[in-house]
């Protein structure tokens, strides 16, 4: 929810965190007309990382017609997510969701956006790294929806 802390079940478990690492459920609705499919993008602005944040997960690819990811869909297996949509690879390396775990100190926000797109597929930003996928995406989004939640150790 917007403002709100994340539950531990959604947290990274390494780095010093010990949480479930479990990606949470989203919904959306209402897109606009020439939406052919969605990117979920989840980032933390807040990072120590000279500016660029940290990206926890990149969903790309979902179909136009999907207005979910149920909770857990951010596995490393994809097995829950959308037939067609497949996870980039997150600054923690992985083609999955990371949970926040931030440094000790300030509560982080992690911005979670739903985009709609006037493309079906990515194409190949979606094998790239997060900046090109982010450039792509943006180029193509026709409107986005995002909500903030924090998190902090």
């Amino acid at each position: 929810s917007e403002g709100k802390t994340i539950d531990m079940k959604h947290v990274y478990d390494s780095f010093g965190c010990t949480g479930g690492n479990v990606s949470p459920e989203l919904h959306w609705s209402d897109p606009p007309p020439g939406t052919k499919s969605f990117a979920v993008a989840v980032h933390d602005p807040d990072a120590p990382t000279g500016g660029a944040g940290f990206w926890h997960w990149l969903v790309v690819d979902i179909p136009g017609e999907v207005r979910s990811l149920k909770r857990g869909a951010g596995d490393a297996s994809s097995k829950n997510l959308p037939p067609g949509a497949h996870q980039l690879e997150t600054d923690f390396g992985d083609k999955a969701y990371g949970g926040p775990c931030p440094p000790p100190g300030k509560p982080h926000r992690y911005v979670f956006t739903v985009y709609a797109l006037k493309i079906d597929k990515l194409g190949d930003a979606a094998h790239g790294r997060t900046a090109i996928a982010g450039f792509t995406i943006n180029q193509n989004a026709i409107a986005k929806a995002s909500i903030t939640a924090l998190f902090g150790r």
